[in-house]
């Protein structure tokens, strides 16, 4: 299994930016990466995903536009740019590896999460 750290998270006033990076302890060549959030109260919902290659990419329609998720294989490392960010953009987000897809069940790695907060 792939272990996974999150860092990168905070707080943040609405409007403003923040960049997530997630790091693999192995290779994440052979590995789709996505991006997931759980907010206080509500399940894990699906961020972004992003294939081996970068060559394909999902976004939730609630960030399409404004957040961006990237790669650098050589890194062994995937990144979430967060703008314009919203008061509901607050969770943690996790970082996970596996199958590209919009699900959960699509990543069997999971990292431990980074708290993002945004103030209004």
């Amino acid at each position: 299994q792939v272990q996974l750290v999150e860092s990168g998270g905070g707080l943040v006033q609405a409007g403003g930016s923040l960049r997530l990076s997630c790091g693999a302890s192995i290779s994440t060549y052979s590995y789709a990466m996505g991006w997931f959030r759980q907010a206080p109260g509500k399940e894990r919902e699906f961020v972004a995903a992003i294939n081996w290659s970068g060559e394909r990419i999902y976004y939730a329609d609630s960030v399409k536009g404004r957040f961006t998720i990237s790669r650098d294989n050589a890194k062994n490392s995937v990144y979430l740019q967060m703008n314009v960010v919203k008061p509901e953009d607050t969770a943690v987000y996790y970082c996970a590896a596996g199958a590209f897809g919009r699900g959960p069940d699509n990543f069997g790695s999971w990292g431990q999460g980074t708290q993002v907060t945004v103030s209004s």
